[in-house]
């Protein structure tokens, strides 16, 4: 009841903007009170309130292009194209890219009984709020600093997947189950991974560092109950091509479009904890990962698995296919695991173990933890790749490597150091050659001559449409599997590899980041993927400082020149906690969620 008396206050406020005769500093002068179509609904689904809808009212308006102005003489002006299926779909124009608390100023052109028009209105809009940070409520929920802007990146939106990060842990958790010997495996609160689970902040920045959009948290979370369908973390943002993202969140997946319209699933029964990735495949079929419940794994144990499964959902809910990795890996490495930091060994920030390596223990509890037993955490998978050349699937594992794997659930090829595989898997194993196809020599660690280097708590294995080769964000945790001497020897990169199946080799094409050293340094989360429309390499490090004490989490927005890794856009936004941090972020295309 409370939304829709706001609801109604802000079309109020709205009337009396758009009646005004007083023209503002940009010099417009408002609109008539209803133009040729009808009113306009601000936040019209009640869940984002930095949109809003100008009605039909019946009318059949084509050509329609909207343009929501900038701030000033400086802004940033958001123009898109809106096609006839989105004002099927809404019955109205949809108007993005308000700024918050602020009489928005926007331009709708259409062609209407073959006359064309240009109507200005006045939209205003109140503040966007977060009750899980200090019940604020403001125009921008995190502090965004833009250091770098080339000319031509003006217009460029960024979707920034962040949380509200809760350092005591989650009130939820699966129960415990004893194995078979009590005395080894305890029973645990905490098996699986169902304690993932943060408030969202999901916005989108512009160039200007200005919030352009807002998701309220309650429209997918709710940290009041305990109710499993809205908990967990909201994550897996990709644009569908169809005028909505993806997401992925606990129990649930589903997509969301940029009016606040929010459509879930629960996962198939026998499967939860889905989190990280939700990427569709050109059929439309849904590729999450997941986990399996009441799990017998090699031990006799019955456990839930932790971020080991991927599902193939189809459009009507149907589990298609289901990838088992706790068996197709089987057996698992330690390598890596060995040499992680625990300070976010799986992804729980832990700031009193900064700096100290894991301890991968036979008899330690199952749950979110480094193990090699389907239970722990020995895999944990980040995303997920569809392949259509071959029907496969390409997986980011962070505590093994990025692999291959095909339809019919073989390992085609792994990229990792060849330290721990067993003879089988061995073979799996592709090898680094220079660009005239000469064998690189490595150590079993991982250690290489020449111009070439492996991945390390990888994210985002995920292929460039243009040119098929794999592009990859290496946060370089446990390089060489080991810690350095000093933890500010560490550094991340954006890498791009070019494989060859056939001949089962690998050649570094294209690499940034090592040269900008501890200060680039992101230890977990983040992403990144080739932008043909700009010929860059965009990408988020979502942890940035995350090892500085008491200090915000930086998330960096970069767009590298793909020729002369020139550094074309850099925007830090700042987590509104110490140590907290971010997650991905996704340029967003206003013309791809509107144009259809």
């Amino acid at each position: 009841m409370k939304k829709n008396i706001l609801g109604v206050a802000v079309i109020l406020a709205l009337s009396q903007s758009i009646i005004s005769s007083e023209s503002n500093a940009a010099g417009f002068k408002p609109a008539p009170p209803a133009g040729q179509l009808g009113a306009i609904l601000v936040n019209p689904y009640g869940n984002s309130p930095l949109t809003a809808i100008l009605e039909l009212s019946s009318k059949k308006p084509t050509n329609v292009t909207v343009t929501v102005h900038g701030k000033g003489n400086n802004g940033v002006d958001i123009s898109y194209p809106v096609g006839q299926r989105t004002m099927n779909t809404h019955d109205g124009i949809p108007l993005f890219g308000l700024y918050a608390d602020h009489n928005n100023q926007v331009t709708v052109k259409y062609t209407l009984d073959g006359k064309n028009l240009t109507e200005k209105y006045n939209v205003l809009t109140g503040a966007i709020s977060n009750k899980y940070v200090d019940n604020r409520s403001t125009t921008v929920m995190q502090e965004v600093k833009v250091k770098t802007v080339a000319k031509g990146f003006e217009n460029r939106l960024y979707m920034v997947n962040s949380h509200t990060y809760n350092q005591q842990g989650s009130d939820i958790h699966w129960s415990g189950q004893k194995g078979k010997d009590a005395g080894i495996f305890e029973s645990t609160p905490s098996m699986g991974s169902l304690t993932f689970d943060n408030a969202p902040m999901t916005y989108v920045v512009d160039t200007k560092g200005e919030i352009r959009w807002w998701l309220e948290q309650d429209a997918v979370y709710d940290g009041s109950d305990v109710d499993l369908n809205k908990r967990g973390y909201f994550m897996g943002l990709h644009d569908n091509g169809k005028g909505g993202i993806t997401f992925v969140q606990g129990q649930r997946y589903g997509h969301f479009d940029l009016l606040g319209n929010v459509e879930s699933r629960r996962l198939p029964r026998g499967y939860i904890d889905a989190s990280h990735e939700h990427n569709l495949m050109p059929n439309g079929h849904s590729l999450i990962r997941a986990a399996k419940s009441n799990y017998e794994n090699d031990r006799g144990d019955v456990v839930h698995t932790v971020r080991d499964h991927i599902l193939e959902i189809d459009q009507q809910g149907n589990l298609v296919d289901v990838w088992n990795l706790a068996t197709i890996l089987d057996p698992y490495r330690d390598a890596l695991l060995n040499a992680l930091d625990m300070g976010a060994v799986c992804l729980n920030v832990d700031m009193d173990n900064i700096g100290k390596t894991a301890e991968v223990k036979i008899d330690a509890p199952y749950g979110d933890i480094p193990g090699v037993v389907a239970g722990r955490n020995w895999a944990h998978i980040n995303s997920v790749e569809y392949d259509p050349k071959d029907d496969s699937i390409i997986l980011s594992f962070r505590h093994q490597g990025v692999a291959k794997v095909t339809r019919d659930k073989k390992v085609k090829w792994i990229l990792a150091p060849s330290e721990g595989w067993n003879k089988e898997l061995s073979t799996k194993l592709l090898t680094p050659v220079d660009s005239k196809g000469k064998k690189i020599s490595c150590t079993s660690k991982g250690v290489c001559d020449g111009d070439f280097d492996f991945t390390y708590t990888q994210h985002t294995a995920w292929l460039n449409n243009k040119t098929g080769t794999l592009t990859v964000l290496d946060n370089g945790d446990g390089r060489g599997y080991e810690q350095p001497a000093l933890p500010t020897m560490k550094y991340s990169r954006f890498v791009e590899y070019k494989i060859n199946e056939e001949n089962m080799t690998v050649e570094q094409i294209w690499e940034y980041g090592k040269e900008r050293g501890y200060e680039w340094y992101s230890p977990i989360t983040s992403n990144v993927e080739y932008m043909e429309d700009k010929d860059t390499m965009f990408g988020f490090g979502g942890s940035v400082d995350l090892y500085n004490p008491g200090k915000p989490t930086i998330g960096r927005i970069n767009e590298i020149g793909y020729d002369d890794k020139k550094v074309k856009v850099e925007i830090d936004v700042l987590s509104d906690k110490p140590n907290s941090p971010h997650y991905r972020a996704i340029i967003l295309n206003p013309s791809s969620q509107f144009g259809n």
